[in-house]
C-alpha cells in the first residue's frame, strides 16, 4: 500500500502547481505573443480535477521582451465588496453599542417646600 495513511484511511495527495506556456502566436506586424498560465491539480486527477489561472503574457517585438501580468478584476471587486461589508458591520456595531446622539439620562430631584 503506497501513499500516506492516517488511521487506516489514505490521505489525499497534495495539490501540485506548475507553470504552462502557450504556443507562440505571431501577429501580422511581427510581434510574438506567448501566454503563461498556472495549472493546479492533484497528480491522480484527470482534466476535470485541474484549475488553470492566467498569469500573464510575454510579448516579443523587435528583439525586446515585455511581460504583461494578467489582472483578475473579479478578485479585486470581491476584495472591495468584502471591505465594504466589514466597514458596514463595524459601523453598525459602533452605533448599536454607543449611539451618536447625546445620552438623555440624568437624575430628577424633587424639592418640596414644607
Amino acid at each position: 500500500m503506497g501513499g500516506m495513511r492516517a488511521f487506516g484511511i489514505p490521505l489525499p495527495q497534495p495539490w501540485r502547481s506548475t507553470v504552462a506556456f502557450g504556443e507562440p502566436h505571431v501577429t501580422p506586424d511581427g510581434t510574438t505573443i506567448i501566454t503563461v498560465s498556472r495549472v493546479r491539480g492533484r497528480p491522480d486527477a484527470d482534466a476535470a480535477g485541474t484549475v488553470t489561472t492566467a498569469i500573464g503574457v510575454y510579448t516579443i517585438r523587435d528583439g525586446a521582451v515585455a511581460w504583461t501580468p494578467a489582472v483578475d478584476v473579479d478578485r479585486i471587486a470581491s476584495i472591495g465588496i468584502a471591505t465594504g461589508f466589514v466597514a458596514a458591520l463595524l459601523g453598525t456595531a459602533a452605533v448599536v453599542r454607543r449611539p451618536p446622539w447625546p445620552a438623555l439620562t440624568g437624575t430628577i430631584t424633587v424639592v418640596r417646600n414644607r
